[in-house]
């Protein structure tokens, strides 16, 4: 176990012409901070070098990520700048064959489940001890931008890189997970693949029978991406709970924070618990002109109320950490001179403080059945599609996390996440963490978002040296 805040790091023939002396001086050192002896000169080991001031330990590898980063973008179904990539499609299939390109280009040992999560490991000397595992999505809903889950995807291989160019050698193995279907997109369901390894056992029963808006199974759609799926076999995805010693995700901030005040690195310590709601109203209808008002009977306007009620409800929680949003809001039959006989609404209500998420659920669902009553109109369906809990970031990875801060000499902020990510699920199975990088004022699901090289290198390095400690424990 490492006993100080230095990180040994293994360097390139660079270093050598310290000589054979310096060479000795920085094994000692290491043997007695990492708790294990270094390799011998003649078992190939690399010259070594403690970094016990680290100003620029590691070197990333900038226009490399960039790089990766544009061509990844280009898995699109929709123009630059935009990207558009959807579960399973043409796209989303290119992408994770250029995952595990890189995956394979840096000697990982690569795997994939039932669903299409994707597994690249870094071997470690003692590989029966839990991983330390990373990583994030690549899906991208439609229309939005290049960096969501792109970075702790990309980010994480070029982590796993620099650390390979310096010579660390990992006690526990190293991996980073592609997650499937981190966006709800395609068939309703956030974070699919982290859900299913973190053994969501209704998830997999639901799968059998669930399909796209275009009428196509979950089963079918991953059967043309290559996953032939037996029903049964969804159960393989889960995961055992020593599976993995700690799991870090890397990720922007989807918020303007960290950009604001000029801080580079968020240390996460809690994630908000999201919930989602579908609503249905139905009323007479009629022609828009021929029924007076006071007959009307208007589901576009129950709607309408209930979406305001969900805002009065949050803005009276008490917090400020409570958000609600009406993100989706579908009128029948749509023409501008038919009132509405039919309305749809999809709402997100989020904190992270679980009682009073779900205090304001049922306030909302109070107000549906008061609004379907005031205005004559059906209140068809309130249902809840799902309601997450909260989840803590680990007091150990969040030490090991600004442990790494402080060797590299980046001012970081502690903060919650008011965004769902695939860390919320593994938080069930693994101590987690996560580190934010800042964006450009706080954009994400826009084609606009946007993550300078030095913030996302600053994020690498972060990830990095937290593995680094995290695998040496």
């Amino acid at each position: 176990m490492l006993r100080s805040f230095l990180i040994v790091l293994v360097v390139g023939a660079a270093a050598a012409a310290q000589g054979h002396d310096d060479d000795a001086a920085a094994r000692r050192t290491m043997e007695e901070f990492a708790g294990f002896p270094a390799a011998s000169d003649d078992g190939g080991a690399l010259p070594l070098r403690v970094y016990s001031d680290i100003s620029s330990p590691l070197r990333v590898d900038s226009d490399g990520l960039r790089r990766q980063i544009d061509e990844l973008a280009s898995f699109s179904d929709s123009p630059a700048p935009s990207v558009t990539r959807v579960l399973y499609s043409d796209r989303d299939v290119q992408a994770r064959r250029y995952i595990k390109g890189i995956m394979k280009q840096l000697g990982l040992v690569v795997r994939e489940d039932a669903v299409g999560n994707i597994f690249g490991r870094w071997v470690g000397s003692e590989a029966d001890l839990g991983a330390v595992a990373t990583g994030s999505h690549v899906d991208a809903i439609p229309f939005s931008g290049k960096y969501d889950g792109v970075v702790g995807v990309l980010g994480a291989l070029e982590a796993i890189s620099v650390l390979q160019r310096s010579g660390f050698q990992p006690k526990r193995s190293l991996e980073v997970i592609m997650f499937t279907s981190e966006e709800p997109t395609r068939f309703g369901i956030s974070c699919l693949g982290s859900r299913l390894m973190a053994g969501s056992k209704e998830l997999a029963q639901s799968l059998k029978g669930t399909f796209d808006n275009q009428n196509i199974s979950f089963v079918d759609a991953a059967d043309s991406a290559g996953y032939k799926i037996h029903p049964e076999d969804l159960h393989t995805v889960f995961l055992n709970q020593d599976t993995y010693f700690a799991f870090i995700e890397l990720h922007i901030e989807q918020g303007p924070i960290l950009e604001k005040e000029g801080i580079p690195i968020g240390v996460v310590t809690a994630i908000a618990a999201p919930a989602s709601i579908k609503v249905e109203f139905e009323g007479n209808g009629g022609h828009a002109g021929a029924v007076l008002m006071p007959a009307r009977n208007d589901a576009g306007l129950a709607a309408a109320e209930l979406a305001l009620a969900v805002e009065k409800h949050v803005l009276e929680s008490g917090s400020i950490d409570t958000v609600g949003t009406v993100g989706i809001l579908q009128l029948h039959p749509g023409a501008i001179n038919s009132i509405p006989s039919k309305s749809h609404l999809e709402i997100d209500i989020r904190d992270i403080d679980e009682k009073r998420r779900n205090d304001v659920i049922e306030k909302a669902h109070q107000s549906a059945i008061d609004i379907s009553k005031i205005r004559g109109v059906e209140l068809s369906e309130f249902k809840i599609i799902n309601q997450d809990p909260p989840a803590l970031s680990d007091k150990s990875v969040i030490n090991a996390m600004e442990i790494a801060a402080k060797h590299l000499g980046l001012e970081y902020k502690l903060m919650i996440s008011r965004a769902y990510h695939d860390s919320l699920f593994m938080a069930r199975i693994s101590p987690m963490g996560m580190i934010f990088i800042p964006c450009y004022k706080g954009y994400s699901h826009k084609p606009e978002e946007y993550a300078s090289p030095e913030d996302m290198a600053n994020g690498v390095q972060m990830l990095a040296l937290t593995m680094a400690k995290l695998s040496s424990e």
